[in-house]
């Protein structure tokens, strides 16, 4: 049972060492890009690029409370951990949307 744990929690580790960070920007009231692909542990940072504008990456579909503002020059970052599809819009600005799929991490990566 303990060889289990430990091989369970030194693949963890592992998975942690190979996360990446993906970075979307917002600008001009648009997600760039839009939708983005990433394996699990990954990050994705949303740096808010605009010179006056607020904006917010809220995932309405898990979250009902609207998030905190990103205000220019400032950044959010989230780590997924699960598999599937995350929409996301900005609050201020419904109609700025954008997505995330999260795919399962390639045996031996």
């Amino acid at each position: 049972m303990r060889a289990s744990i430990s091989i369970i929690l030194l693949l963890c580790s592992l998975a942690e060492v190979n996360a990446k960070e993906h970075v979307v920007e917002i600008f001009k009231k648009q997600f760039t890009p839009t939708e983005i692909t990433i394996e699990q542990g990954d990050t994705v940072i949303w740096q808010n690029v605009e010179k006056r504008q607020y904006h917010n990456v809220w995932f309405k579909q898990q979250v009902k409370e609207e998030p905190d503002y990103i205000f220019p020059g400032e950044s959010y970052q989230r780590t997924f951990m699960e598999q599937g599809v995350f929409p996301y819009e900005c609050g201020p600005h419904p109609k700025m949307v954008g997505s995330v799929k999260v795919v399962l991490k390639p045996v031996g990566n």
